[in-house]
C-alpha cells in the first residue's frame, strides 16, 4: 500500500513522535510437531480441487483502497458469470476459484473474502471500501491512550479486526469451504517474502490457526515510516521441521544436476530454512507485502518453477489433474501524471524517497509478469517441439526429457489499468492515490472498470473457447447493507 505522499508525511510525523512508545501485542504460538495434514495450507485443502480439470488463480495486488476495490470488482464480474460447458453443465465463474493471493491493499479483499464469502457481497463495498479507513487510523494514532499499549501497526491491527474482520483467526479459514486464501509480508531483515499458511509457518515451529487475520492484513500493508513493523515469534528448530522431498531431493549433492527452472523456488526455501536458528533470531519484523512481491505472483512462480522441474526427473506434482492453470493478475498499479520534468528545481526529499521505493517495486512487477508469459511461451513450444513429425520419429531418450513439460495449458489474463480500452477512464483511474481512502464515485468506477476488463479480457475468450464454453452476464448486485454486527 506504499502511501500517498499527504499521507505518509502525516503519519510520518506522527510515527518520529511516539516510536519509543512500548508496544504490546499478540503472540503467535508454538507447536511441538508438525502435522501435515492439519493446519490451514494448500493440500489439506485440495481434496475440494483434486478431481478438477481447471485450477483458477486470482492474485490481488497492492495499493491501499485502490487495489481493495479494483480486487473487488473482479470478484463481482466473476460472480455474475454462467458459464455452461460443452456437456451443459452450468458453473458459476467465481465458484470455480480455487486460490487467492493478496499483497497489501489486495489482502483485505482477498482474506475478507475467504472468510466471508457469498456474505462479504452484501457490505464490504459501502462498510469498508466507502469508508475513511486513512481517518479513523489517524484518529487512533494521535490518540494517547493508544500510545503505551499498542504500537501504530498494532493499532491498525485492532481497528481492522473491529471494523471487518471481528475476532476470526486463520481457524476460520481452515474450517470454512472456501478458495485457499495466502496474504503476504516482508520479513524487513532479510528481504525474504513471508506468505500466511501452514506451510510456511511450520518452518517457525508456529500455529498459523491462532493468528488473527487482522494481523495478516496489517503485516501485509505495513508502509515503511508510516507504521511499525508487525513482530512474530520464531520457534524454528524445535519442531523437527523437514524439508519439502522436492527440495531435498533437488539439493542433494549426489542426484544430477538442479533443474534450471527449481532455482527460484529452491532460493525461497533457503530464505526459509533461515528461521530454524531461532536461538539467534527468536523475532521476525514484518512489512508491506509489495516490497518484495507487490503483485502476489512470485509463489505462483515458484510453484509452477516446481512443477516443471518435478515433470523433467519424471516426479508426480500435486497439480497432475489440472489440465488448465487460470491465472488472473489483478494489478491496481497507477501511474499519475508528474510535473517533475517540466521543472527546473528538484523534488523534496520525501517525494524522492516514496518515488524511490516504489520505482523498483513497479519494474520488479513488471518483471514477474513478463517472467511468467516466458513460462507460457516455453511450455508451448517445448510441447510443439514434442508433438512435431521429425520428434516423434525419430525419438531420442535424452531429447525426450529435455522436452518433457507439464500437461496443463496456462491462461494468463491481465487484469490492469493499461488493458481498459477507455482512455478518460483509464486516466482517471491512474492518477487516483494509493491511500485508505478514496471517493464513493472512485470506489464505484474502480469496480466496474475491473467487471469492463475481464469481459474484454482477449485471453479470457481464449479460455472460453478452448475450454468450449459459453458464457451468460446475470445482472450485477448492488446490494450495500451495512455490516451487522459480529459475524
Amino acid at each position: 500500500m506504499l502511501g500517498s505522499l499527504p499521507y505518509l508525511l502525516y503519519v510520518f510525523g506522527m510515527a518520529l513522535l511516539i516510536g519509543g512508545c512500548a508496544t504490546s501485542y499478540p503472540v503467535n504460538p508454538p507447536i511441538a510437531k508438525i502435522d501435515r495434514s492439519t493446519g490451514y495450507r494448500y493440500v489439506t485443502r485440495a481434496t475440494q480441487f483434486k478431481d478438477k480439470e481447471n485450477l483458477v488463480v486470482l492474485a490481488f495486488s497492492g495499493g491501499g483502497t485502490r487495489a481493495a476495490a479494483f480486487s473487488y470488482g473482479v470478484l463481482e464480474a466473476l460472480r455474475t458469470m454462467e458459464l455452461t460447458g460443452p456437456k451443459g453443465i452450468k458453473i458459476r465463474m467465481l465458484d470455480e476459484v480455487d486460490v487467492i493471493t493478496g499483497v497489501s491493499g489486495g489482502s483485505f479483499t482477498a482474506l475478507a473474502y475467504g472468510l466471508y464469502g457469498e456474505n462479504l457481497f452484501d457490505f464490504y463495498a459501502s462498510s469498508f471500501l466507502k469508508r475513511n479507513v486513512q481517518g479513523d487510523l489517524l484518529h487512533r494514532v494521535l490518540n494517547p491512550s493508544t500510545w503505551t499499549a499498542w504500537g501504530r501497526s498494532e493499532t491498525a491491527s485492532k481497528l481492522y479486526d473491529e471494523i471487518l474482520f471481528h475476532g476470526a483467526t486463520f481457524a476460520d479459514l481452515d474450517n470454512g469451504k472456501g478458495p485457499f486464501v495466502v496474504a503476504s509480508a516482508t520479513d524487513i531483515t532479510s528481504g525474504a517474502r513471508i506468505g500466511f499458511h501452514q506451510g510456511i509457518f511450520d518452518v517457525l515451529c508456529s500455529d498459523l490457526n491462532a493468528v488473527p487475520l487482522s494481523r495478516a492484513a496489517t503485516a501485509s500493508s505495513a508502509v515503511p515510516l508510516a507504521f511499525s513493523p508487525v513482530t512474530l515469534h520464531n520457534y524454528g528448530g524445535t519442531c523437527n521441521y523437514a524439508v519439502p522431498a522436492a527440495f531435498a531431493a533437488f539439493s542433494d549433492p549426489a542426484a544430477p544436476a538442479t533443474p534450471r527452472p527449481a532455482a527460484r523456488y529452491l532460493a525461497h526455501v533457503q530464505d526459509l530454512l533461515a528461521y530454524e536458528d531461532s536461538v539467534h533470531q527468536p523475532y521476525i519484523h514484518l512489512l508491506d507485502g509489495g516490497l518484495s512481491d507487490n503483485l502476489g505472483m512470485r509463489g505462483i512462480l515458484e510453484t509452477l518453477d516446481n512443477m516443471e522441474a518435478l515433470k523433467s526427473v519424471g516426479e508426480p506434482t500435486p497439480l497432475d489433474n489440472a489440465r488448465r492453470i487460470v491465472l488472473f493478475i489483478v494489478n491496481s498499479r497507477s501511474t499519475p501524471k508528474s510535473d517533475w520534468p517540466e521543472k527546473e528545481r528538484p523534488p523534496s526529499e520525501i517525494a524522492l524517497l516514496i518515488k524511490a521505493t516504489g520505482v523498483p517495486i513497479d519494474h520488479y512487477s513488471y518483471d514477474t509478469v513478463e517472467t511468467l508469459k516466458d513460462i507460457v511461451a516455453r511450455w508451448q513450444t517445448l510441447r510443439r517441439l514434442a508433438a512435431s513429425p521429425a520428434f516423434v520419429q525419430n525419438k531420442d531418450p535424452a531429447t525426450a526429457k529435455l522436452l518433457t513439460t507439464p500437461s496443463v495449458d496456462l491462461y494468463v489474463i491481465d487484469v490492469s489499468f493499461p488493458a481498459l480500452k477507455d482512455e478518460t477512464e483509464r486516466s482517471y483511474l491512474n492518477n487516483l492515490p494509493t491511500s485508505f481512502v478514496l471517493p464513493p464515485e472512485a470506489v464505484d468506477r474502480l469496480r466496474a472498470a475491473a467487471a469492463t476488463i475481464v469481459r474484454d479480457s482477449p485471453e479470457f475468450k481464449r479460455l472460453l473457447k478452448d475450454a468450449g464454453a459459453t458464457i451468460a452476464i446475470s445482472p450485477a448486485d448492488d446490494a450495500a447493507h451495512a455490516l451487522p454486527e459480529g459475524r
